[in-house]
């Protein structure tokens, strides 16, 4: 089993940045490809981006990609979602989750889910 504890969240200005981290407890983290949702008050949990299982290959939903960036460290058994240039409609809580080897974009296809994060972005 996986326990993913999400941080880095907050309230910034448009233009501005977050690093976003997911923290891993359990065994065999490196098996695990990463993604993470956002779910906006009243909308559909929505896909971001996923990392694979080694780091070195990731994929972006069009409204993100450029923005923002994914990276892992697998020693530290954790994963970041670096943000920048947010927009407002960016706002969201976010979601980290983990899905054993292979990432999807669809979020039943991953296991284990964090609490979430909430960033907001104002104009």
């Amino acid at each position: 089993q996986l326990q993913l504890v999400e941080s880095g969240g907050g309230l910034v200005q448009a233009g501005g940045s977050l690093r976003l981290s997911c923290a891993a407890s359990g065994r065999s983290f490196r098996s695990y490809a990463m993604g993470w949702f956002r779910q906006a008050p009243g909308k559909e949990r929505q896909f971001v981006g996923a990392i694979s299982t080694e780091g070195d290959d990731t994929y972006y939903v069009n409204s993100v990609k450029g923005r923002f960036a994914l990276s892992r460290d697998n020693a530290k058994n954790t994963v970041y979602l670096q943000m920048n240039n947010l927009k407002p409609e960016d706002t969201a809580a976010y979601f980290c989750a983990a899905s054993y080897q292979y990432y999807s974009t669809l979020a039943s296809n991953y296991e284990y889910w964090g609490l979430g994060t909430q960033v907001t972005v104002s104009s």
